[in-house]
């Protein structure tokens, strides 16, 4: 079996080099990327209060972020990690954002931060 943009035939041989390529790239990510610890709403400071794994903080106000403005506090409160630790998820209110865009001050879709 061939795929039209894979340019190698689909064996066992192959996929093995894919995992193990996908495997490496994992591991650099987890080595060189940001991850977060433990993420949690401050609501006395109005907060989302990230700790990285490299023991830094990272802080924003949630009227910052695109699809947390207006949250409750009991939506913000209910965020949570995937392992990884690569993002931030807040279930009831259908968002998401990864860690590296977070610090790098992207809050939103290209488009929402225009405004």
């Amino acid at each position: 079996m061939v795929f039209r943009k894979w340019q190698k035939e689909l064996t066992e041989e192959n996929l093995r080099v894919q995992i193990a390529k996908a495997k490496e790239a994992w591991k650099n990510a987890e080595d060189t990327e940001p991850r977060a610890e433990s993420v949690q709403y401050n609501q006395s400071e109005d907060l989302i209060v990230i700790k990285l794994k490299n023991g830094a903080i990272f802080c924003f106000p949630p009227s910052l972020a695109q699809g947390l403005e207006g949250a409750s506090p009991e939506q913000l409160a209910d965020v949570w990690l995937p392992p990884s630790g690569s993002s931030v998820h807040w279930e009831s209110l259908d968002v998401d954002f990864s860690i590296p865009e977070l610090l790098a001050g992207i809050f939103g879709t290209k488009s929402w931060m225009g405004d």
